[in-house]
């Protein structure tokens, strides 16, 4: 925001002193010196919650549990699933299978939370898929992180009609057909998509990494040491 000029300061200044004045405080030190005490505790919960907003090393959005080869189970059963079972128009919670191993103590729930991903079906022909990801789907499969890129927030809605996907908390909305671009709202940019194949079992595994970091993209601007 812009600067006050002086003239506002001063206008603000004389506003307090009447306030002061009129309320008494100056003849009860026990109510003044309590509001002053609240006055310099009230910013130390602030900090505590802009702490925990972003990871201090910004280079763990570059990397979850996913990896070559790794099985895409439901969560919360663990189960993996077989392409042949994913129908049209379904969407599944899926996460890695590697992370089952992994205890509270060790931050089961940090990666889980890197590492959610969204998993739906829809006909090969409503794609339109970008160039050099051709093959990143398996018929008409496509897994994207559940991670929105504008705070943060589990996306947490998928309509089958418009194979749009929305996230609750400011309504940024992806298009699922398209690469999940960003038809409207204020995230910065697409959810990461995750290259995935089938085993000779027919099960869904991941053909890679992701390739970008996944969560909000301030993190990543506010980062550039990703990059590297």
């Amino acid at each position: 925001h812009d600067i006050r000029t002086e003239e506002q300061r001063a206008d603000a200044q004389s506003i307090l002193n009447t306030i002061y004045d009129e309320s008494g405080v100056k003849r009860r030190p026990l109510l003044r010196n309590t509001l002053i005490g609240a006055a310099v505790l009230m910013p130390l919960p602030f900090v505590g919650l802009l702490k925990d907003l972003g990871p201090t090393d910004l280079k763990v959005l570059r990397h979850t549990m996913w990896d070559e080869g790794v099985r895409l189970v439901r969560d919360p059963s663990g189960t993996p699933i077989r392409a042949a079972d994913v129908t049209i128009g379904s969407a599944y919670h899926v996460l890695p299978e590697n992370i089952l191993g992994i205890s509270h103590q060790d931050g089961y729930l940090e990666e889980k939370a890197k590492a959610v991903v969204l998993l739906m079906r829809m006909k090969p022909e409503e794609m339109h898929v970008s160039k050099g990801r051709e093959d990143w789907n398996v018929d008409g499969i496509v897994a994207y992180s559940k991670v929105c890129t504008h705070v943060g927030c589990p996306i947490a809605l998928y309509e089958q009609r418009t194979h749009h996907l929305l996230c609750p908390c400011h309504q940024s909305t992806f298009d699922v057909t398209n690469d999940c671009e960003v038809i409207f709202g204020p995230a910065g940019h697409p959810l990461p998509q995750l290259k995935i194949t089938v085993d000779s079992e027919g099960y869904l595994i991941a053909d890679q990494p992701f390739q970008e970091p996944v969560g909000p993209s301030f993190w990543e601007d506010n980062g550039k040491e990703l990059k590297s």
